[in-house]
């Protein structure tokens, strides 16, 4: 059975309470966020763009039955509009908001496959340490800069400096790394390790609590062809 667009049926309440995690954390960093949906067969793929370091994030959610969808809508409604409260196994329900223009970003998403896995991404434990470090040292430089210099145009610049330093023996940038973190996506799953994949010029960061992509090269997310993904 197709359900409606109108609203989403999750697999069980854990998925719409995790769900609602992943909008809380985008919204933190911009609140006025678009996400952007799409639903195939059983799984919703929900993307954003936090501002702060200029990647897409992926997170995916189980759904109950048949879903086809693509739009794109506020995040802040459509986190408004979940049911995380069910209990006794019943599925978490969201009645979907109304759509909305996107920003840019919403029409350029990752390919849909070809993705390769690379070899030289450091353990969890490894990247844990690689962000520790560079938070202390840019709090040490931060603090280092006289009076005068001490404004945000400093900051940024000492911010990319370290944020744009690759990871192991790849060319992920921290900030790839950086995001994840900050959107609760390292978080211990033994047994499911983080992997790096590429499929053309993309990169992404897989966890097994969502994905971090971003574009090659630079590392952003630049003028591109628009390309249909999901997660």
């Amino acid at each position: 059975m197709t359900v409606p667009v109108r609203s989403l049926r999750f697999a069980d309440a854990r998925e719409a309470a995790d769900l609602a995690a992943f909008l809380g954390r985008l919204l933190h960093y911009d609140r006025a966020a678009a996400v952007r949906l799409q639903a195939g067969g059983g799984a919703l793929a929900v993307f954003g763009r936090p501002p702060s370091f200029d990647v897409l994030a992926i997170r995916t959610a189980r759904l109950s039955g048949t879903h086809d969808l693509d739009v794109t809508v506020s995040a802040g409604e459509l986190l408004e509009a979940l049911d995380t409260d069910a209990t006794d196994g019943a599925a978490g329900v969201g009645a979907l908001p109304a759509a909305v223009t996107g920003p840019p970003w919403t029409g350029v998403l990752p390919p849909r496959g070809g993705w390769q896995e690379r070899t030289g991404l450091p353990g969890p434990v490894d990247l844990g340490t690689a962000l520790e470090e560079a938070v202390s040292e840019f709090r040490s430089r931060d603090a280092a800069l006289p009076e005068q210099r001490r404004n945000r145009a400093e900051r940024d610049l000492i911010g990319r400096g370290i944020w744009s330093r690759t990871v192991g023996d790849t060319e992920l940038p921290l900030r790839a790394v950086h995001a994840a973190q900050s959107l609760g996506f390292l978080r211990p799953a033994p047994g499911f390790p983080v992997a790096l994949l590429t499929a053309g010029s993309w990169m992404r960061l897989r966890t097994p609590y969502g994905s971090i992509a971003l574009r090659g090269a630079g590392g952003g997310l630049g003028p591109l062809a628009v390309t249909v993904g999901t997660a």
